[in-house]
Formats: C-alpha cells, structure tokens, sequence
C-alpha cells in the first residue's frame, strides 16, 4: 500500500452513535495500522466533543443543532447553522483529503455525508435501530453501502445496498468469565436467581423508581438477588432511599465497571433498549425484559425491543407499567427455567460478532485495499 487512506467518521449526540464510530475506528487501526488516518466530526457542545479526544482521536466539531419540539429562538438559527455546518464539513473534508466517510447517525452525520456526497467522496451509512433514522433515510440514495443490524431494512433504504453487519461494540463480550468469581464482585451468594437492572450511564427514572417500589419485599421475600446500576445522574437520590434500608440480597452503583462480571452473574437482565444494548445482549445471550424508554426519536427503542420480541427473544414491558408491573413480569420468568432457555436461545441466535471488523472490512472494499 502506497499513500495514507484518509477515513472521516461522524456522528454523535448520544453513546449509541459515538461508540459504534469508535469502535469501527478501532478495527480500521487494527487491520490497516498506520497506512490509515482517521478523523471525526462531531457536533459542538454534543458529549463526543470530550468523548472522542480523551481515546485518542482528532475530532473537528460542526455547530449543527437539532430542532426543538417548541417554539424557540434557537429554532429560528437553525437554517443559517445547517449551512454553517455544511461550508465547514465541505472544508474540513478538503482539507483532510477524506477517501471515505463512513457516518454513524447523530446531528453531524447529515452536513458531513452530504456535502461528501456532493464532493464525490464514497460514503457508508451505520444504522443502529430497527427503525431507519431520518438523517440515514435522507443520505441512503447515495451511499455506497448501508451496514444494518436487524433484518427487514428494504423498507427503510434500497435493498441492493444493504450489508447486515450488526451494531460495531467496543470491548468483548460472551467471552469465558468465572461464575463464582462474578458473582464475588458483587458480594452476591448464588444460591437465588440474579435479576441484572441496567439504567444506563445516567440512570433510569422507571428502573430506579420501579427499585424503590420493590426493594423491601424483594429482600423480605428473598427470592432473588439483585444488581441495580442506578445512574451517576440518580446516584446521591437512591444513596439516600437505601441508607437505612435491609439490602441484604442487593447491589446498588451508580456505575458497573466490570459488565463481563454483571452479565455473567445475571440469570435474567432488565434494560432500556438502546442499539447498542440491544446488541450486546443478544451476543452474551441473556433473558431479557426490555423497558424502552419513550423519550428517543421516532419511539425506536420500542421498535428495537419488538424485533426481539416477536422472534422469541426477549419480554417486553412499557415504561408506563413498568414501576407496577416490571418486577412481576421478572419474578415470572426466573420462575420458569423452560421459558429462560427459550429466550436465551433465541437472543443468542440473533448475535452478530465482530461487528466492527465486518465494518472496517466494507470501508477498506469500498476503497479496495486489500490487508
């Protein structure tokens, strides 16, 4: 190989379309090495602004902003920062001299795609949910390739473009992790089913109010042991529920540093079902209840969930319900060990590993490099 291959990647605003991007990166370094130089495109003030340079990488930022629901001044700058952001995506492209730009979702993928589109430089598209979003469905005409993690996309882009690759996911998962060891992380003794509640980085109001609606009787009834990742944003509040609380049976953290340990450990997993999530579970094959959270765009952890759930994959309960009915739903299912290997089955039946690589591996086919 002659030159240095210049790939620009974009997209952000949430963890769900920054860690694809990263870990995408992180094969194109693993099978190309130095013959490849790699440069994000972000959104200002958006969380990859810190994110993407604390691993390591260049990132320029854009001063695209999304609409808001009401009726605000910032709505009305909106026009004059799209074109803001494509001029500077167009210059930053040029100045990098791009050979590819591979966009992941998020506010920055659509100036940064299109004005790639419009200078000729090949693009692919990422798209984490079941449900297309409208930045990908605006530059599917013309991508050169569209990576998808769930079946039945034709509806949403052309079908000859389509590659399913799954969702890229930084770090391992499935691997071999010691049982009696994971279970010790977490002080849990393993004599009872382990119920795994994941709120995500900031932390789930449901989940967390669904905890303080359970907790006593769930350690009165000492029927199962939990782990309860609350969320940094919710961490000093559930701190103070538990203080003077019998919490024998449970463990509660804002953060899970080992989630190997946590989903080993688990006999059944509740969570939001963000892409990523999503992903992850079905590659380490847990039983899962799925609660999606509402508050996403086009309600897509829902469809997400549902493309589980219809295949036999997974439980589903909504938000709304969730505080009243969610623990039931569980306690029914670890009661059930017929119905737990049903699921397991079924959700690891739908892992895509190395998801990442099979990524990398389209962009360097697109550019034809060979390894």
């Amino acid at each position: 190989m002659g030159r240095t291959i210049k790939i620009v990647l974009s997209g952000g605003g949430t963890g769900g379309h920054i860690y694809p991007a990263v870990a995408t990166a992180e094969a194109l370094k693993r099978a190309l090495g130095e013959s490849v130089e790699l440069l994000f495109v972000g959104a200002e003030g958006k969380m990859e602004m810190e994110k993407i340079p604390a691993l390591g990488y260049n990132i320029v930022g854009l001063p695209i902003v999304g609409l808001q629901r009401r009726l605000t001044l910032s709505n009305l700058l909106v026009p004059f920062k799209v074109l803001s952001s494509m001029r500077k995506a167009r210059r930053t492209l040029k100045e990098f001299g791009a050979d590819l730009a591979i966009g992941f979702g998020g506010y920055a993928s659509a100036p940064v795609l299109k004005a790639a589109q419009r200078m000729g430089i090949p693009t692919i598209l990422q798209e984490q949910n079941s449900f297309a979003g409208v930045t990908n469905k605006l530059l599917a005409q013309k991508a050169r390739k569209i990576c998808v993690a769930y079946e039945g996309m034709e509806r949403f882009f052309p079908e000859e473009k389509i590659v399913h690759t799954g969702n890229p996911l930084r770090g391992s998962f499935g691997g071999a992790v010691d049982h009696a060891e994971a279970l010790a992380h977490f002080g849990l003794s393993g004599t009872k089913p382990v119920v795994l509640i994941v709120g995500g980085s900031l932390g789930s109001r449901t989940m967390n109010e669904m905890m303080k609606a359970h907790l006593d009787r769930i350690v009165r009834e000492g029927k199962v042991e939990v782990i309860w990742q609350n969320g940094k944003y919710y961490d000093k509040e559930m701190a103070e529920f538990c203080k003077d609380r019998d919490m024998t049976g449970i463990w509660r953290g804002a953060f899970i540093d080992r989630m190997d340990y946590a989903y080993e450990a688990a006999t059944v997993v509740v969570s939001r079902s963000g892409a990523c999530s999503v992903s992850e579970l079905c590659l380490v094959g847990k039983p899962t209840l799925f609660i999606p959270s509402p508050n996403v765009a086009e309600d897509h952890q829902t469809h997400n969930a549902m493309a589980l759930v219809r295949k036999g994959a997974a439980e589903i309960v909504r938000d709304v319900e969730a505080v009243e009915r969610a623990f039931e739903v569980v306690e029914g299912m670890v009661a059930n060990p017929e119905r737990l290997a049903s699921l397991s089955e079924n959700i690891r039946a739908l892992a895509i590993a190395n998801s990442a690589d099979r990524v990398a591996k389209i962009a360097m086919d697109e550019l034809k490099v060979s390894l």
